[in-house]
């Protein structure tokens, strides 16, 4: 099945025609929502950009599935749908959980439908992958009504992601996914880790919101929640301002005070912008912490694998967050940027630590195939 993929994040929009036998990307197109794709000119302008990218390469009219990634899909959504009207509501009902995300997604649903109208359309959402946490995982120390009632919990992100890495790591160690114990590090703008055991997700750092966990582009990650009942007991910061300095005003940019990406933040460090290099080596920081805390859920660790934007490209970044776990047993890496899969310490060291392309494209075209 010929499927078109679309994969809207944070700060840009990805789209791709996957054949879903051999999982062979036929063509890829980004194109850049801005620093922050709520803040940007709007869905349908890039979408309908990409579109036309993609078309000197794949026929629209050859496709025969459109697939997308959504952030968050609750409860209610714990694996791969087919697109209707309610979906979408469903969607954009889960958005004040992930306010960065959700409505950029539904948004690129409609879009891309008022084009498409002939193949089923099919929503793959990041949390169903994390269904398996345990309840000692998923669950928070809060009142328990707010767990029963509120149905506050732990769902965990970039599931796609981890999913595909799980895989892909259990190719280049010649082991068995079912027989690996994993902690998989999604950093880009969006960032989270991630334990797999045994092909599961036992533990993650990101909650019942992408806000929660590692430092990251324009979000705090996790903080201390004394620090927000402060600034609106004390400073008078009303609900909606902490919501807008959470997420969009937060992490990286925060630091920096540069509505810029970790590349151009690297660059300035290396030209001596102390505020640049105090971001990464935050960053670095709360990576490695996030890493060692949900490595505890697993038995051992066989290897660490690095995707996502960050993950993939920055060497130097790998490099400073393995040096800093050198009491969990990882040897040092090169800081060198390594193109394709690859395992980056020497053959047979345990820890292992490996360099993944993320492949949400293909995950999303395997579950749509698959539906179909």
């Amino acid at each position: 099945m010929r499927v078109l993929v679309l994969n809207p994040g944070s700060s840009s929009l990805k789209v791709s025609a996957v054949e879903s036998d051999g999982l062979t990307t036929l063509a890829q197109v980004e194109v850049s929502l801005g620093t922050d794709a709520t803040r940007g000119r709007g869905v349908a302008g890039p979408v309908r950009e990409a579109l036309q990218k993609l078309e000197k390469s794949v026929a629209m009219s050859t496709v025969e599935g459109v697939g997308y990634r959504v952030v968050h899909g609750g409860t209610q959504f714990r694996r791969a749908v087919r697109i209707t009207p309610k979906v979408i509501q469903g969607i954009e009902a889960l958005a004040e959980f992930a306010p960065l995300h959700n409505p950029v997604a539904a948004a690129t649903i409609r879009a891309v439908q008022a084009d498409l109208k002939k193949p089923p359309h099919v929503a793959t959402f990041d949390t169903a992958f994390h269904a398996t946490l345990p309840e000692a995982t998923h669950l928070y120390p809060v009142p328990s009504q707010w767990s029963r009632d509120w149905k506050i919990r732990r769902f965990g992100f970039h599931g796609l992601s981890a999913e595909w890495s799980t895989g892909r790591a259990a190719a280049l160690l010649n082991q068995p996914a079912e027989e690996l114990a994993l902690v998989i590090a999604h950093l880009g703008s969006g960032a989270s880790v991630t334990a797999v055991h045994e092909g599961r997700s036992v533990d993650t750092s990101m909650g019942l919101t992408p806000l929660e966990g590692l430092m990251m582009g324009t979000r705090a990650g996790s903080i201390d929640p004394g620090i927000l009942l402060y600034a609106m007991r004390v400073r008078r910061v009303s609900a909606r301002q902490l919501d807008e300095l959470l997420w969009h005003e937060s992490g990286v940019v925060g630091v920096t005070g540069r509505k810029a990406g970790m590349r151009t933040t690297e660059e300035a460090a290396d030209k001596g912008n102390k505020r640049a290099q105090l971001a990464v080596d935050m960053f670095v920081h709360r990576a490695a912490a996030g890493i060692a805390a949900v490595a505890t859920s697993l038995p051992r660790i066989d290897a660490l694998v690095f995707t996502g934007g960050i993950g993939e490209h920055s060497g130097s970044i790998r490099s400073a967050i393995v040096r800093r776990l050198g009491p969990l047993g990882f040897g040092g890496i090169q800081p060198g940027v390594e193109e394709g899969d690859a395992v980056l310490t020497e053959a047979g060291w345990r820890p292992a630590v490996l360099r993944i392309t993320a492949r949400e494209d293909a995950v999303i075209a395997r579950q749509v195939a698959a539906l179909l």
